[in-house]
């Protein structure tokens, strides 16, 4: 079956692909990005992510959402979205799986303690350990390291970098240096990430208690939609009042971006996926609906992201990650034997340093929540071995 001739003109295609870093013969039954989707559900790396925090820490709940199961909804988001615009539903899929695969246990608690530890040394950043999990990382395969994933969903893997670590990327962050846009399934799964993270913790932060229904009541894209699936089942409550007050703010959020998506698109003019990189930014929202998005935003990071409850784990969190790391670089003996780095006789100290601590926030980001707890108490803890 030829997937490609159901494609719109601008959407990416393996036949036109810039291919994968090592040659690989080509699959028989899948597209190249079926083989990557595939190859990241099956990676480590991924299953990893089953605990690791989104906002709650794992073991806080059975019922609140994951590092998994989040990138399971941007994907579904993601894939709803690229067919009805006609864009390649396998390349979105690949990058929404993948799009968290370098995130520190903890979330950005973790994130953020670990880029402080690493200032010196090049700072850490999630996006840029994700890329650097699917192509060094994961040791999957004998003729080569990481995942071999095509150019175009490590791409899209790859949303923010600086300049100064793009140009350390080569082909792969030429686009930031040269103020070019990625492929429109990246663009998307970006987006998508967004829809996913801002109505899920709305639905985690309620079932939580740390959020009322009578403080999101204050924001009107929530009560107008509330109202709305009052209207539609008269006497609804509980949890299915809140279930189908978020299910209608989420497909508010897809016909909103699908529509105004198609329209720039159409307005653009583009045919083909070059021209999409230098058309500027082409996936988006309506100018309202990007406002209510932001005023969303805004209202989660200050009721719920800076909720006390939420600090005293983020504060927890953060040390955990901190001594973690100063103990692994003034003991290094104490790291697992794949992780300690030789020292090379062509480098110097400072320099043998600074890979030794790559090697360390390689380990630490790896970890999932409840590993990063158990080593820090076998490290610290008298009793623990």
């Amino acid at each position: 079956m030829d997937f490609e001739a159901y494609l719109a003109p601008y959407a990416a295609t393996s036949s036109h692909s810039r291919g994968r870093r090592y040659a690989e013969p080509a699959s028989t039954s899948r597209t190249e990005f079926q083989r990557d989707r595939d190859r990241i559900v099956h990676c480590g790396a991924f299953r990893r992510l089953e605990y690791k925090t989104q906002v709650f820490v794992n073991h806080e709940g059975d019922l609140f959402r994951t590092r998994l199961t989040h990138s399971i909804e941007v994907a579904q988001i993601a894939r709803s979205i690229a067919r009805n615009l006609g864009l390649n539903e396998d390349l979105v899929e690949a990058i929404s799986l993948a799009h968290d695969l370098g995130h520190t246990p903890f979330g950005h608690a973790g994130q953020d303690a670990l880029h402080v530890c690493m200032k010196e040394y090049g700072g850490f950043e999630h996006n840029l350990q994700s890329l650097r999990v699917v192509d060094m990382l994961e040791q999957r395969y004998g003729g080569f390291d990481g995942l071999n994933l095509m150019f175009e969903t490590r791409e899209g893997i790859l949303k923010h970098c600086t300049a100064a670590h793009a140009a350390e990327l080569g082909d792969i962050g030429k686009r930031f240096l040269e103020k070019k846009q990625p492929t429109l399934e990246a663009q998307l799964a970006n987006l998508a990430d967004e829809i996913a993270y801002n109505n899920h913790d709305i639905d985690d932060g309620l079932r939580s208690g740390l959020l009322t229904v009578e403080q999101l009541e204050t924001i009107d894209f929530f009560a107008r939609h509330k109202r709305e699936a009052e209207a539609a089942f008269p006497g609804i409550g509980g949890r299915r009042a809140i279930n189908e007050t978020v299910r209608r703010m989420i497909n508010a959020l897809i016909i909103d971006l699908i529509d105004t998506s198609r329209e720039r698109i159409r307005a653009s003019g583009v045919q083909t996926v070059e021209e999409v990189r230098i058309a500027g930014p082409l996936i988006a929202f309506s100018d309202s609906m990007r406002s209510e998005a932001l005023l969303l935003k805004r209202f989660l990071r200050k009721n719920l992201y800076q909720h006390y409850q939420v600090n005293r784990m983020t504060s927890k969190a953060r040390r955990v990650v901190t001594e973690l790391f100063h103990i692994f670089m003034e003991e290094p003996a104490l790291l697992p034997p794949s992780y300690q780095t030789a020292r090379d006789a062509g480098i110097d100290d400072t320099q043998h340093t600074a890979v030794q601590a790559r090697s360390v926030s390689d380990y630490i980001a790896g970890m999932t929540d409840r590993y990063a707890m158990r080593e820090h108490r076998r490290l610290f803890a008298i009793e623990e071995t």
